[in-house]
């Protein structure tokens, strides 16, 4: 039987008003990081914050600081965002190697196994931004950022981590890896949402669909089940039983989230133990992408 892979998302760019349990500083990036691998997940991703401000920011010293420090006590990929280009911590716009500065300097000091590459544009707005008069933003991804970011992965053997907010990210991340020569393969991450208008709300009807394009466009795709503000465990059951894998955390969870990463992560062990299935080690994720090839 195949393993099953639990990647847990610490905090992601909402800051602690609206997600109060997660961690920003380094110290708590470092401890709760350690604590969820340690439980079982095999990849850690994370955005770092600015001690001064509260809010995230790019800092390779600060990605440095927590990468190294997660690995040097467990064996787990460790993985950094971008700059969330549009929201009011970034520009609306970046030239490509701007957007990346930060990821390919930690690519050259050999501490990047997988990396943030979203192949695709859409709007971020709440369903409560909206009632309230609110426009969200957009989430801006030129296609001339997502080739730079394909080339830096070919060019330092890192792996791109897709998160498909709508269908269309899919079938563009698909192209573009294929136009890439020696890229490694992308990890395809579908984001479903409860409390954002993109894409679809966690039901297993729609995972099926995104299942169903991208096996028809991929031999033999990774893929994983995700979002932002919503609660995808209706759609565990037939994740696991298509041969797709987990996230969790408090990037993805519903704001104000009453459990912490450690007790998402535990959740999300206990039900892939229930499921009869194995869960599955970074070794072990590091050897099945390497198998996977253009």
């Amino acid at each position: 039987m195949e393993p099953v892979f639990l990647e847990t998302a610490l905090n992601g760019p909402w800051s602690q008003q609206h997600q109060p349990l997660m961690p920003i500083s380094v110290e708590a990036l470092i401890d709760e990081g350690i604590a969820c691998a340690s439980i079982g997940a095999s990849v850690i991703h994370l955005h770092v914050y600015n001690p001064a401000t509260g809010r995230q920011f790019e800092d390779f010293e600060a990605y440095k600081t927590v990468i190294e420090s997660i690995r040097s006590k467990c064996d787990v990929i460790v993985y950094p965002t971008l700059p969330l280009a549009g929201s009011h911590d970034a520009k609306a716009d970046y030239s490509a190697e701007e957007r990346f500065a930060v990821v390919e300097k930690l690519a050259k000091a050999d501490l990047l196994e997988w990396a943030v590459i979203d192949p695709g544009t859409t709007i971020i707005a709440g369903f409560d931004d909206i009632d309230a008069g609110d426009d969200g933003f957009i989430y801006k991804n030129s296609v001339a950022e997502i080739r730079y970011g394909l080339q830096l992965a070919a060019r330092y053997q890192f792996h791109p981590s897709y998160a498909i907010y709508e269908a269309g990210f899919m079938r563009l991340g698909e192209a573009l890896y294929r136009s890439v020569p020696d890229c490694p393969v992308p990890i395809y991450r579908f984001m479903f949402s409860d409390g954002f208008t993109f894409g679809f709300p966690p039901e297993p009807s729609f995972m099926e669909s995104y299942c169903d394009l991208l096996e028809g466009m991929s031999s033999n795709p990774f893929w994983m089940v995700a979002g932002l503000r919503a609660d995808i465990r209706p759609l565990y059951e037939t994740c696991l039983q298509r041969g797709g894998h987990l996230r969790v955390g408090l990037e993805d969870a519903a704001f104000h989230s009453p459990l912490g990463n450690a007790a998402l992560t535990q959740n999300a062990i206990d039900v892939i133990n229930r499921s009869g299935r194995i869960v599955g080690t970074a070794s072990q994720l590091r050897a099945q992408l390497a198998s996977r090839s253009q």
